[in-house]
C-alpha cells in the first residue's frame, strides 16, 4: 500500500509542484522586468499606497518599509501596510502594482470584506494545523489500532485547515488585484500602456496562490488515501 501510495502522491503532487515552480519563475520574471520600468508620474510604491489609503479615508493606516524580497503585506491587526524596499522606494510599474494591491487589502478591511475577515480569523488555527497536523497524522498512522486511525483523522482535519485557508485566500487576492488595477487605470498616475505591466505582475502573483491551494488539496487527498487504504487492510 505504501509504495502505491508514494506513486499516487507523486502523480497527484507533480502538477501542483510544476505549477508552483512555474508561477514563482513567472512572478519573479515579471517583477524584475517591470521593476526596471519607471512610471511617468515618478511616484514611488509608498507614495501610491498613501494616495490610495488617503482617498479611501484610511489616514490611520500606516506604511512601513520592511526587508526581504516580495515580503509586502497588509497586517489587519496592527493596521499597517508593510512594503519591501524594492516596492516602498521604487517609482516602477512593478512597485505601483504591488503597492496598490496591498493597499486594496486595507480597503477590504475597512469594508469588512467577509472573506478577508474569515482568512484573518483562521490564521491562528492554520499556524497550528500546518505543523501539528502532519505530526499527529503520522503518529496515528503508525499506531496499529482503531485509536491510531482516529488520531490520524484528527491530524488530517488539522492539516485540512491549510487547504481551506488557501482556498479562502484566492478570492481575497483576486479582489485586491481587481481593485488595484481599476484604481491605477483611472487615477491618472500611470499611462494606459503602463497598466499592462501591472497586469502582468499581479496576474503572475495570483498563480502562486492557485498553486498553493492545489498543493494543499493534493496533500489532503494523499493523506486520505493512506487512511482509507489502511482501513481496507
Amino acid at each position: 500500500m505504501y509504495f502505491g501510495g508514494y506513486i499516487l502522491y507523486f502523480l497527484i503532487s507533480l502538477p501542483a509542484l510544476i505549477l508552483g515552480f512555474w508561477a514563482q519563475i513567472k512572478v519573479q520574471s515579471a517583477f524584475n522586468k517591470y521593476s526596471r520600468v519607471r512610471i511617468y508620474s515618478g511616484l514611488s510604491g509608498s507614495q501610491i499606497a498613501r494616495r490610495i489609503l488617503d482617498m479611501n479615508n484610511l489616514q490611520d493606516v500606516g506604511i512601513e518599509e520592511v526587508g526581504g524580497i516580495l515580503s509586502d503585506h497588509y497586517d489587519p491587526r496592527s493596521r499597517i501596510l508593510r512594503l519591501s524596499t524594492a516596492v516602498y522606494r521604487s517609482p516602477s510599474i512593478a512597485a505601483a502594482g504591488v503597492a496598490a494591491h496591498e493597499a486594496s487589502h486595507a480597503i477590504q478591511h475597512r469594508e469588512n470584506y467577509p472573506l478577508l475577515q474569515l482568512r484573518t480569523a483562521m490564521v491562528p488555527t492554520v499556524q497550528i494545523g500546518s505543523w501539528l497536523g502532519p505530526i499527529v497524522f503520522i503518529v496515528g498512522l503508525f499506531m496499529s489500532s482503531t485509536i491510531g486511525t482516529t488520531i490520524a483523522w484528527v491530524g488530517l482535519i488539522l492539516f485540512a485547515a491549510t487547504a481551506v485557508f488557501a482556498l479562502v485566500t484566492l478570492p481575497v487576492e483576486y479582489d485586491a488585484s481587481r481593485r488595484a488595477k481599476a484604481w491605477l487605470s483611472t487615477s491618472g498616475v500611470m499611462f494606459q500602456e503602463e497598466t499592462r505591466g501591472v497586469n502582468s505582475v499581479l496576474d503572475a502573483a495570483a498563480l502562486t496562490y492557485v498553486a498553493a491551494a492545489i498543493q494543499a488539496i493534493s496533500t489532503i487527498f494523499y493523506y486520505a488515501f493512506l487512511l482509507l487504504g489502511r482501513n481496507r487492510e
